[in-house]
């Protein structure tokens, strides 16, 4: 298939194309749903979970589904609740107030807790003729939910072992929760480490990296990394043994695309404030850009920098996909390089 074709560094005839958030509000049929349910309700129904992970792939013609669910829906493996009201975003509680509350933690059964999504996975792969990609949030961004806002930085520099001990528990959980998508069906998974970049330089490794490598080494799937400023980051990110980088739109993929070891794709990183503000031509020029940038470097897949906004029009959606659509049929003759240089491997290997 063209996206496992290009996660594992194969030529393809031209970039497979998904975008984060990919179902989400700026499709008028997910907002029809949205007046009928809360989105507890669309999460934890599996039936309504696939209607939505659908809807990309029968309106756009995406090359991967990504099953809908959300990151922080695993704090309850933990004993804590997540709501979603309509205004200000998730909130996990209670938050975390002190030492105890943290080692008072523990993980419970996430075949239990966490059922409706696996379910969704083994519904969607019965039905997808493209990959489906799995997904959680890095332990660090998670983490960061759990303590009143903004209080993360300051808990690492009072209270660094107990922090480390809720990453560790975060990170069990994370690998847990993809394996369980993984034998569920999911192909690749996607790692959502989005507010790594909040830690200072010296911290970033310590707090959030080393974990994710930890999850990475007991996969045996490809994955995905994605947080915010991940071009400042490439080379370490490349470094922890993932498979593709998702690169924000501020990373200057000319100089990436030098840098780089081949043996990690790249996926990204159109503005997702372009795809809403247009104009259509401009969305053009800038997705032509991009693939010849990308050109002819291995493993390309064109997504956004980030996920699609609530108020981005369907058509220009509809014509960033397009555009790289027309790649397979010569639009700027763009032709993945025929393979690795010799002394070079993809980094995924199989695990039995």
């Amino acid at each position: 298939m063209l996206f496992l074709d290009a996660v594992q560094l194969k030529p393809t005839l031209r970039p497979p194309v998904w975008l984060m958030r990919q179902a989400g509000r700026y499709l008028p049929e997910y907002r029809a749903l949205r007046t009928r349910y809360t989105l507890e309700e669309m999460f934890r129904n599996p039936e309504l979970a696939c209607e939505i992970t659908m809807l990309p792939i029968d309106l756009l013609g995406v090359d991967a589904a990504i099953v809908f669910s959300d990151i922080l829906l695993i704090v309850e493996a933990l004993g804590l609740q997540v709501r979603y009201p309509e205004k200000g975003g998730p909130q996990v509680e209670p938050k975390l107030q002190k030492e105890d509350d943290i080692y008072a933690l523990s993980m419970r059964p996430l075949e239990d807790t966490l059922a409706y999504t696996y379910t969704a996975v083994e519904m969607l792969c019965r039905q997808l003729k493209i990959p489906l990609i799995g997904f959680c949030g890095g332990p660090f961004t998670i983490a960061s939910y759990m303590f009143p806002q903004g209080e993360i930085l300051s808990w690492i520099d009072k209270s660094p072992q107990a922090v480390h001990h809720l990453l560790s528990l975060l990170q069990k959980a994370c690998e847990r929760h993809l394996l369980l998508q993984i034998k569920a069906g999911a192909q690749v998974v996607q790692i959502f480490d989005s507010w790594a970049n909040l830690l200072p330089e010296s911290l970033i490794h310590e707090f959030a990296f080393a974990y994710l490598e930890k999850i990475i080494q007991a996969l045996p799937v490809p994955v995905i990394l994605f947080c915010r400023d991940s071009g400042l980051y490439a080379q370490r990110l490349a470094a922890l043994g993932c498979q593709v980088i998702s690169l924000d739109e501020n990373a200057n993929l000319e100089e990436l695309v030098k840098t780089l070891p081949h043996n990690v794709a790249l996926q990204g990183n159109l503005s997702p404030q372009l795809l809403t503000t247009g104009p259509s031509s401009l969305i053009v020029q800038k997705t032509k850009e991009l693939v010849r940038i990308m050109h002819p470097r291995p493993g390309f897949i064109a997504n956004l920098g980030h996920g699609v906004l609530p108020t981005t029009p369907v058509d220009h959606v509809r014509c960033f996909i397009d555009t790289i659509h027309q790649e397979a049929s010569g639009g700027i003759e763009h032709k993945i390089a025929s393979g690795l240089p010799p002394d070079k491997k993809p980094n995924f290997v199989p695990r039995s």
